[in-house]
């Protein structure tokens, strides 16, 4: 296996340093064409096909809340083949290959199709919907191109880039813009949220999992999504960072099947002008730590609530999720400088990164009988709630899954249950104990996407 090494990263992916980059100087600096440079860096570049089996529901009140009701999950489900279309990018000649999630998650068979026509079988070492990466691996008798990743922080607005992919499957196509902003973390993709490179070079769909290159070849991001209000390529595209992917691809080298992430164990609000002024600040900056669990490796470390972080490594940070990119580029078990405000004064702190603790022990249960048999349901603790996007300072019982007539009161997973029959609960044990009680009149209490509820029924 064969990498590039810069800036000290363990995964050494990363190309050598650009040469100084100049603006044009004369007409034939400005007729200089791309055609050397897409040579180059094409044939890293693949098309991916991906079958996955769904199940499709048929029946004639499919959706409709009130026969919902009646018929609950009576109704018959048939398999299905769903085919999806992206592209991908070679990251080693032993054939490493980052793609998006959307592209080949669940997915069954995985074909990558070379530039030269070679086709491959390809597996998933690595896979995470939420920050929509997937890593694949594909096996060739023989070397395979491949593309080096550039440090991403090293990336500048106005910068020229390509994105490389296979647009509306009608094969390699190649467009060209500039990097029109960093740091696009208010994005949403899919289920993806995350931390983005915005360019306008035209992405359009097929073009996800693609390349977004510098004037270098090297990869600087991954091509995601374009937002659009036509429906058209004329509207802003993003793409995942490299450094990202290289801790992506660190991780599955290793053999992680689940990617993991620092836990941070706060909650932040982005300090805007409003916030400034609160604080005394002169310019809006850094992200104001709202709530903070007691376990938060920022609690070790010394911060407190309504400590303003002002960067990580070095790096500015003006969004949670900023600061979790940051992290998570570092990857479990390094540690992080912080720079933060407390109380008006400016400090420094080493923060250690770690997964989240599954304390207390989240103790999955289904319970079997009395009333609220068909309830499945977990303690809610940091592991959980990153899990499943909670809150950090969340506490009470998760449902996983709920089966039988209790689907039937509104029960749903994903609510969060607070109390049963007036007694509060924090453990999937007290529900266990509460849930076999001998009674047909119940009442729960909880909360679903941020609302509190009250369901009463009779069993």
């Amino acid at each position: 296996m064969r990498f590039l090494l810069i800036c000290g990263m363990s995964l050494g992916l990363l190309g050598a340093p650009a040469a100084a980059q100049s603006i044009p100087q004369n007409q034939a600096e400005i007729s200089l064409s791309f055609a050397p440079l897409v040579k180059q860096a094409a044939p890293a570049v693949v098309n991916i096909f991906a079958n996955r089996v769904v199940e499709q529901r048929v029946t004639p009140f499919m959706g409709n809340p009130f026969f919902e009701q009646f018929f609950g999950d009576m109704r018959q489900a048939q398999p299905r083949v769903q085919n999806s279309l992206g592209s991908g990018v070679i990251l080693s000649e032993d054939g490493i290959v980052v793609s998006n999630y959307h592209v080949v998650g669940m997915a069954t068979e995985i074909r990558v199709v070379l530039k030269d026509r070679r086709e491959f079988a390809a597996t998933v070492l690595l896979a995470d919907e939420q920050s929509d990466i997937a890593i694949l691996k594909i096996d060739s008798p023989e070397p395979l191109p491949w593309l080096p990743l550039r440090d991403s922080n090293e990336v500048e607005v106005g910068e020229l880039a390509l994105a490389i992919g296979n647009p509306f499957g009608i094969g390699q196509t190649v467009s060209s813009g500039i990097i029109s902003g960093l740091a696009r973390s208010g994005v949403q993709t899919g289920n993806a949220r995350g931390y983005f490179i915005q360019t306008v070079a035209a992405i359009n769909p097929g073009n996800s999992g693609g390349a977004l290159i510098d004037v270098a070849g090297r990869l600087i991001g991954v091509n995601t999504s374009i937002l659009t209000r036509s429906g058209g390529s004329n509207g802003v595209g993003f793409a995942i960072p490299s450094n990202l992917v290289a801790q992506f691809v660190t991780q599955a080298q290793k053999g992680v099947d689940s990617f993991m992430r620092p836990w941070a164990g706060i909650n932040g609000q982005a300090v805007d002008s409003d916030v400034a002024q609160g604080f005394g600040l002169e310019i809006p900056e850094g992200v104001v730590i709202a709530a903070m669990h007691p376990l938060s490796p920022f609690a070790a470390a010394g911060l407190a609530v309504g400590d303003i972080v002002l960067s990580v490594d070095g790096l500015p940070v003006n969004a949670p999720a900023e600061m979790l990119h940051h992290m998570s580029v570092r990857g479990v078990g390094a540690e992080a400088a912080i720079e933060y405000l407390s109380d008006g004064q400016l400090k420094q702190a080493q923060v250690a990164l770690i997964s989240p603790p599954n304390d207390p022990p989240s103790n999955p249960l289904t319970l079997r009988e009395g009333g609220l048999a068909g309830l499945s349901v977990a303690t809610i603790n940091p592991r959980l709630a990153a899990e499943y996007g909670l809150r950090s300072d969340l506490t009470g019982v998760f449902v996983t899954d709920v089966r039988g007539p209790l689907r039937r009161v509104g029960l749903r997973p994903g609510n969060i249950i607070l109390s049963i029959n007036g007694e509060k609960v924090t453990s999937s044990a007290e529900v266990e104990v509460l849930g076999s009680f001998e009674t047909r009149n119940w009442r729960i209490d909880g909360i679903n996407q941020g609302r509190r509820f009250t369901y009463r029924f009779r069993l």
